[in-house]
């Protein structure tokens, strides 16, 4: 794959005022490298406090179509419960929504 055919997306959200991730970055975020000409996520990050959660959550989200949120937010809901998961879902749909804007203004300029 060449590094032109993958866009950058990042979504954030709010997390619990009592959560290490809020009192080390004031909010959570991932960050999403995406095959556009696929969809298909291809490498993740995120602001979390431990890197077994940080790999865990990278393994939630490689190889799942960034169209497909239903599938990740289930996938999200059934194994990662960790006290951001409600934080962790919301970025993702703030990412997917920047990557729809991203899609339809690619489009709109063809």
């Amino acid at each position: 794959m060449q590094k032109n055919e993958t866009v950058f997306i990042i979504g954030d959200a709010k997390t619990a005022v009592n959560n290490p991730i809020t009192q080390k970055y004031n909010a959570f975020y991932i960050g999403l490298v995406v095959n556009k000409d696929n969809n298909i996520i291809v490498d993740a990050d995120c602001s979390t406090t431990l890197e077994l959660t940080r790999q865990f959550i990278k393994s939630l989200f490689i190889g799942a179509s960034i169209l497909d949120v239903e599938q990740v937010t289930s996938k999200i809901k059934n194994r990662y419960f960790g006290s951001s998961q409600k934080a962790l879902i919301v970025a993702f749909k703030n990412a997917h929504l920047k990557y729809m804007k991203f899609v339809h203004a690619a489009s709109s300029v063809k």
